[in-house]
């Protein structure tokens, strides 16, 4: 990214016509020519940022200027946050280096470690792995004092290492997850004369999810007069914002009444204020007892009008309740509310 802005910045000459490649620094100077930058209009902008609302991980075409990430004040958090690939890589490189580095130290002091045959920088390395771990198998042992210091210093380290290891690597396995699942697509349904937003979210795991909190807004990406591009939330009120249990599926409802946002813009308003619904739902896992959170979004697109949500209950004919999670996305069209 920084060679492409720095190739995009870069002066160039425009050649005139009967003007020669031999002239002086000043004539080539006097041609120099700066490229102008690269524009993009609001619209191109704001499906970019509406690309980047809710994602978790940095995108390479996002430049963040004038913020310093403190990588050793927050490595915590970015052994938490950082992919299970990512993660077990740096753990490797890190521990092979901490391995080579007293490999080194001991091949300064390789004759105050006893060994039954002469010691190459392979067998320090291992000698290195088996102190950092607190093995000792016993075939190699330090018996002079510099040795000694070195292999105490390892071991203070490894205790150390051993130590935030194991809490980072519990900590990645012990991080509250939410399995919850929302509908592909949101739909608006007019029945009974009723116009109203519905999204539905499913729990999928077999424990409950208590005291659930739901939060549905409209998010609008506008153009200031003065070219600012200001992201606007607009909260949208529920039929039921709290559900005390929920263990198998809920339909989240947003009456489009008078008072409503939904109301007062069109769809094809929306879609050119780049226009999202952001949904967000928290609550307690009952199995573990803490809190999960979820979210998702659709766009105008991912809206379907006059539509509504399959039934996923059934009874088979053994008499037993069956929740059918493969017709969760489903809708089926309906006929809209007579005027």
């Amino acid at each position: 990214m920084k060679k492409l802005w720095r190739r995009l910045n870069r002066p160039y000459v425009t050649a005139k016509s009967g003007t020669s490649d031999t002239g002086t620094e000043v004539d080539r100077a006097k041609l120099r020519q700066r490229r102008p930058r690269p524009t993009i209009t609001s619209q191109e902008a704001a499906r970019r940022f509406r690309a980047h609302a809710l994602e978790e991980k940095g995108h390479d075409d996002v430049l963040r200027i004038g913020l310093k990430d403190s990588f050793w004040s927050d490595v915590y958090h970015h052994a938490l946050t950082a992919s299970w690939p990512q993660f077990l890589f740096s753990s490797l490189c890190g521990y092979l280096a901490a391995n080579l580095i007293f490999a080194a130290l001991y091949e300064l002091a390789v004759s105050q470690i006893s060994s039954p045959h002469p010691l190459s920088l392979l067998d320090l390395f291992f000698f290195s792995v088996q102190t950092l771990s607190t093995v000792g198998y016993g075939v190699m042992a330090p018996v002079g004092p510099v040795a000694n210091a070195i292999v105490s210093v390892e071991v203070l380290v490894g205790m150390m290492v051993n130590a935030l290891a194991t809490g980072l690597v519990f900590a990645r396995f012990a991080r509250p997850r939410a399995r919850l699942m929302f509908g592909r697509n949101a739909v608006i349904s007019d029945e009974n004369k009723v116009s109203a937003l519905c999204v539905r979210v499913a729990n999928q795991r077999r424990s409950m999810i208590l005291s659930v909190d739901a939060e549905i807004a409209l998010s609008l990406l506008r153009q200031t007069a003065d070219g600012h591009l200001v992201r606007e939330f607009h909260p949208l009120q529920l039929v039921q914002a709290h559900v005390p249990v929920l263990r198998f599926a809920f339909v989240i409802a947003h009456v489009i009444d008078a008072d409503s946002p939904l109301t007062r813009h069109s769809l094809a308003a929306l879609a050119e204020d780049e226009a999202e619904i952001i949904v967000t739902v928290t609550g307690t896992d009952e199995a573990t007892g803490q809190s999960v959170f979820a979210r998702t979004a659709y766009r105008v697109d991912q809206i379907l009008i006059n539509h509504r949500f399959v039934d996923m209950v059934r009874s088979n004919p053994t008499g037993r309740i069956a929740v059918d999670f493969s017709r969760f996305h489903d809708t089926e069209a309906h006929a809209p509310a007579p005027e």
